[in-house]
């Protein structure tokens, strides 16, 4: 598996002292790049498990959570 190529830092959704959550639009071995949402370390030198999703995978998700009463599972 080749490096990534993060071609975009799209949004950083959560910043700590050990990583950070971070949305970026990445190639993959050199194919069309994709959304992925994982954590990196704060200087980019180490990444961790993550999600990598088609722009149409993206807006499902974004409608799924859209749709999502977060005060139900409190």
């Amino acid at each position: 598996l080749k490096n990534p190529d993060v071609q975009r830092s799209v949004q950083d959704l959560l910043d700590n002292t050990s990583h950070i959550y971070v949305i970026n639009l990445i190639s993959w071995n050199e194919k069309e790049p994709k959304y992925d949402i994982r954590d990196w370390a704060p200087d980019h030198s180490r990444m961790g498990k993550g999600v990598t999703l088609t722009a149409d995978e993206l807006a499902a998700l974004k409608d799924l959570l859209a749709g999502i009463d977060l005060d139900s599972f409190e």
